[in-house]
């Protein structure tokens, strides 16, 4: 199968109005991402709040980022459940949706072994033919998705190409592209620079909901034969933005910053709770600082 994950891919948070989900904001926010350079949209993720989402709503999202991508982005469905039946439900919906791959992250709170992870993401892969990425972010699930593991579901599925890695470990990315074949998603914005130096494909970026083309440009300086020194400028001129939209949980920052700019309402849903006022300060303090807000523009959308 094809390595297809390549570049820049943009983590969309879902928005809400009042509860439901704000299907013309999802829609404008995807329009945005086709007039610039993000390279797909990855729907349901982290960022997106889907342990939140019931059934009805995660495929409804997921019918919607098909529907309005109208083909100009490739759409990758978040799809990991830490109940292997439901990943894989809502795996063959997402295929039979039109999307083209599959975000799977590590089962959070069973705690599985790494048989029980090869059993785990086997189980989707052989459920789709879709491209899979692997999505290892251990500071959320508790569960480390190893290289060893890694490579062992590359070797048995074909269709397991990638993986989003957000262990914040260089290290790991060097082994990862040594001794696997996976493409290598940064998942961590302050590490972008690092990670593609490193060898990783692209980045799966929060980030780059404020800054499309300035993160695709990024991913582009960094690899082998770009651009070593427009890398280094942007990821200084960046970094106090990778750094503040994580000033408290994500997505909460980066909705309080795309209501800041009015592309979608800052509702989050709980146990997520609204950003605080210390924190609101520094990061609008920040979207000034990186040219993103003027000092005396005012909010509009709450």
């Amino acid at each position: 199968m094809q390595h297809p994950f390549q570049g820049s891919y943009v983590a969309l948070p879902t928005p809400f109005r009042e509860g439901r989900i704000d299907l013309e904001a999802f829609e404008e926010m995807i329009d945005y991402h086709a007039e610039h350079e993000t390279a797909g949209l990855v729907v349901a993720g982290t960022t997106g709040e889907a342990p939140t989402l019931n059934e009805y709503e995660h495929r409804s999202l997921l019918h919607a980022a098909v529907d309005f991508s109208r083909g100009r982005l490739p759409v990758i469905a978040g799809v990991g459940k830490n109940c292997t039946r439901t990943s894989v439900e809502l795996a063959r919906f997402a295929a039979s949706s039109g999307v083209d791959g599959v975000l799977v992250v590590t089962p959070y709170y069973n705690k599985p072994s790494p048989r029980g992870l090869l059993l785990h993401f086997g189980q989707i892969a052989d459920a789709i033919d879709l491209p899979l990425m692997l999505y290892n972010v251990p500071s959320r699930t508790g569960i480390d998705l190893t290289v060893e593991v890694a490579a062992e579901l590359a070797a048995r599925h074909e269709n397991v190409v990638a993986i989003k890695e957000a262990s914040r470990s260089v290290e790991r990315v060097i082994e990862l592209v040594a001794r696997t074949d996976l493409d290598v998603l940064c998942g961590e914005d302050s590490l972008i620079a690092r990670f593609v130096a490193a060898g990783a494909a692209g980045a799966v970026s929060v980030m780059a909901n404020l800054v499309p083309d300035e993160v695709a440009e990024l991913v582009r300086c960094a690899r082998a034969g770009g651009d070593p020194d427009r890398a280094a400028e942007l990821d200084a001129h960046l970094a106090p933005l990778a750094r503040d939209l994580y000033v408290e949980v994500n997505p909460v920052p980066v909705k309080a910053a795309l209501a800041r700019l009015c592309r979608c309402r800052e509702e989050v849903r709980a146990p997520l709770a609204p950003l605080e006022d210390e924190s609101r300060a520094r990061l609008l303090a920040t979207l000034e600082r990186v040219g993103l807000l003027a000092p005396e523009k005012e909010p509009v959308l709450k």
